[in-house]
């Protein structure tokens, strides 16, 4: 499953029905099946999936993706066993303040409190 993609192109649309993947847009959050937390789950955080506003250090960003509120919520729905995580795509090049280095940073203890919590 797939959180937060603002933009796709045909190809990409037939992969995910290839494959199988849901996909749904950031104002979709609350489509995502309880089911899918119960776990096991390995969840990777594209920071290109957050709204420029909470994550500008990225190569592509993009206005109307996911608030940093809006991915500790997925992430505290998550009631099974979190077996891995990954937080991807953080430029620093790109990232001047140092804003979206802070939210990976925050991302991944969640994340890690997570894996510990639920072993």
């Amino acid at each position: 499953m797939q959180v937060g993609i603002r933009c796709f192109d045909p190809h990409q649309l037939a992969q995910a029905k290839k494959f199988g993947v849901t996909i749904l847009r950031a104002d979709q959050l609350d489509d995502v099946p309880a089911d899918i937390f119960a776990g096991p789950l390995y969840m990777s955080i594209d920071l290109d999936g957050l709204d420029p506003a909470f994550a500008p250090g990225v190569s592509h960003p993009e206005p109307g993706g996911l608030s940093t509120l809006d991915v500790l919520k997925l992430i505290r729905r998550i009631k099974g066993p979190l077996i891995g995580a990954d937080v991807v795509e953080l430029n620093p090049e790109r990232d001047l303040q140092m804003t979206t280095a802070r939210v990976a940073v925050r991302l991944m203890k969640e994340l890690a409190a997570a894996i510990v919590s639920r072993a």
